[in-house]
């Protein structure tokens, strides 16, 4: 026997179930992603507190290291790559990237690519070791650092050398390369407490963006609309033509044939004095809404001003995202139907599919 609600229907729990694996899908996608991202976190504090290297792991490199000078990495296939106009760089600075994005195996704009071998990372300076030479850059002696946010390419400017140059590295060991140069710079000015606190912050506060498991949705919150295919937009649309055509009806009159002319010409009947129409009301011209679901509170997606503090009835007439109340920034329509307060910030609707529309009052 078919379940059933104090009403003695069963489209409720239907309603009940969609929603209920809607948002467990949801929620798996952004745990996985932010799981990802924790372990990453833990993975690069395990690897500053115990990464020392070794003199024996430049065993094999035609590299002679100095007294005290240990090799920490090294990765082959790295290419020398050179500016061809001079550039100012930033200073070096111990920024552990909050979260990089991928990368394109592409030289920028005004680099080209001079030579290729290992690139070496050692405590004491960084070497590539290419087919036509040797290129160094000690660490005492760097004036500028960049890391290309869109390619593997980090660029770096020396006291004793007028022209910038860098490495272009494979895109799958940039990330890491990065962050060991950081650590080894770190250690040249005896900052690795600094950086590793740095990381500490960075694991925090991804802590407390951890996702919440989303509320179960019960037959009892199931509307009306949800039985009419498309949902609340359906039935916006038909309200608004349902409000909209007998104003045009009333506004418009038949055409007149010549044979109905003819016809009132010949035999003028009793005068039909013509009541005033009435305009159509504010509230229709006001209607309109760009796909909105009709609600109490006015938000549309057709413009005016972003919704910041949203009302607290706003997801009893909106999906909401999971954690929907977690979100810093103004409310947005994402791609898969759902409304985040995540518009303006850096990954809005994050796990959704991007931002479709921006919600206005």
């Amino acid at each position: 026997m078919a379940m059933t609600d104090s009403t003695g229907s069963t489209w409720r729990y239907t309603w009940a179930r969609q929603q209920n694996e809607r948002r467990r899908r949801a929620y798996r996608t952004v745990e996985r992603a932010w799981r990802r991202r924790d372990d990453e976190l833990r993975r690069l504090r395990a690897l500053a507190v115990g990464l020392q290297g070794t003199a024996a792991a430049g065993v094999g490199l035609p590299l002679a290291l100095g007294p005290g000078e240990v090799v920490l990495w090294a990765v082959p296939g790295a290419q020398l790559v050179e500016v061809r106009h001079t550039t100012v760089l930033p200073a070096p600075d111990l920024v552990v990237e909050a979260e990089p994005g991928p990368l394109r195996h592409r030289l920028p704009d005004g680099v080209r690519a001079t030579d290729a071998g290992i690139a070496v990372v050692t405590n004491r300076r960084l070497v590539l070791l290419g087919g036509r030479g040797r290129r160094d850059w000690a660490y005492g002696r760097m004036t500028g650092l960049l890391h290309d946010p869109a390619a593997p390419v980090t660029l770096i400017q020396v006291l004793d050398r007028r022209q910038t140059s860098g490495v272009l590295l494979p895109p799958g060991a940039a990330a890491e390369f990065r962050f060991v140069l950081t650590l080894a710079f770190a250690d040249a000015i005896e900052q690795r407490p600094a950086l590793l606190a740095q990381l500490d912050e960075l694991i925090a506060l991804h802590a407390e963006s951890a996702p919440f498991r989303p509320a179960i949705a019960t037959p009892a919150q199931a509307r009306i609309s949800a039985r009419v295919p498309g949902g609340r937009r359906t039935v916006a649309v038909a309200a608004a033509l349902t409000l909209a055509v007998p104003a045009v009806l009333v506004e418009s009159d038949p055409p007149v044939t010549p044979e109905v002319a003819a016809a009132a010409t010949a035999a003028p009947g009793p005068r039909v004095t013509r009541l005033p129409q009435p305009s159509p009301s504010p509230s229709v011209v006001r209607e309109r809404r760009c796909g909105a679901p009709a609600n109490p509170m006015g938000y549309d997606y057709c413009g005016g001003d972003r919704v910041r503090e949203p009302d607290h009835r706003v997801c009893d007439w909106f999906d909401c995202v999971p954690q929907f109340w977690a979100g810093r920034g103004y409310l947005v329509l994402c791609r898969d139907g759902a409304v985040s307060l995540t518009g303006g910030q850096p990954k809005p609707c994050a796990g959704h599919d991007g931002v479709r529309r921006t919600v206005h009052r």
